[in-house]
């Protein structure tokens, strides 16, 4: 099975459990994006450009959803609201983690 290293911000919280309600850990879109992060990262492995590191609040966040005037500045306004619903649905928002990667210290 291949290995793949991703580098977690070291206030990020703990991965939860599959199927946990998620927690910003940033695992998931830290090793690949989803399908609009491919479009706004030009690649399909790797951290999404569009995770965000919020201090404050010690986890991480979906640029596309928390600054979709950044990330999203080439759709007309109306529809960077629809293609929000859409992304947060892509990153199972409110659905519990979907990530299935096992972490290795």
């Amino acid at each position: 099975m291949p290995h793949q290293v991703i580098r977690i911000h070291v206030g990020a919280p703990t991965k939860p459990a599959f199927g946990q309600t998620c927690n910003g850990c940033g695992v998931c879109c830290l090793a690949e994006p989803c399908p609009l992060g491919v479009l706004l990262s030009w690649r399909r492995q790797g951290a999404c450009v569009a995770l965000l590191w919020s201090e404050p609040q010690g986890r991480y966040l979906c640029g596309a959803v928390e600054d979709p005037r950044r990330w999203l500045a080439w759709l007309p306004a109306g529809l960077r609201s629809a293609l929000k619903r859409l992304v947060l649905r892509w990153i199972a928002a409110s659905a519990g983690c979907d990530c299935d990667i096992e972490l290795v210290p």
